[in-house]
């Protein structure tokens, strides 16, 4: 009992520190871009042959950055699968040291990260920080103009008001005929 009580107070303090250094940014030594902010770090651990799922919901290019603190941990990207493997990615990374992940703006939400822990260690530590690169600004016209160069919009709100806008038109053509019956009977 006490030994389950003072991990959960280690993994507390653990999502304490993580948070505070999420305020605080990447430190200026770090040789990573200004534009890069920080959203998220997170730690953890993950045993040999295992997975660590995580859901990213931020819109944009969101570039995943993890290290390695113990062992080997390798990341695996998806836009269509929320369980990312080595069998099942879009994006990964793979490598003994720094992994190194860059989500594009257009991958579809949520985005599955998976984190696998390498057999050749028993367990692995990792951190990973998650940044938005502010460097690629989207062209504004890009959701409101198609290839032909004519004006079509493309969020979901276009579709809503494309609906209603019908909706509103077939109302005005009904009520004009029940205008016209009406006149004709009385």
């Amino acid at each position: 009992m006490m030994r389950s009580c003072s991990a959960l107070v280690l993994a507390l303090l653990a999502l304490l520190l993580s948070q505070a250094r999420g305020f605080l940014g990447p430190s200026e030594d770090d040789g990573l871009p200004e534009e890069w902010v920080l959203l998220h770090v997170v730690q953890g651990h993950i045993g040999a042959g295992n997975y660590s799922y995580l859901r990213l919901n931020h819109d944009g290019r969101i570039v995943l950055h993890m290290q390695s603190l113990k062992g080997d941990a390798d990341l695996y990207v998806s836009d269509k699968t929320l369980r990312p493997s080595y069998d099942t990615y879009k994006l990964q990374s793979v490598t003994c040291g720094p992994d190194v992940v860059v989500v594009p703006g257009d991958f579809a939400r949520p985005v599955g990260i998976g984190i696998y822990g390498h057999p050749s260690y028993k367990e692995s530590e990792f951190e990973m920080r998650v940044f938005y690169d502010q460097t690629v600004l989207q062209d504004p016209f890009e959701k409101y103009t198609s290839e032909d160069g004519q004006k079509k919009k493309k969020s979901p709100e276009a579709a809503e008001e494309d609906f209603q806008e019908e909706e509103s038109i077939f109302w005005t053509i009904l009520i004009g005929l029940l205008k016209i019956v009406l006149e004709i009977l009385f």
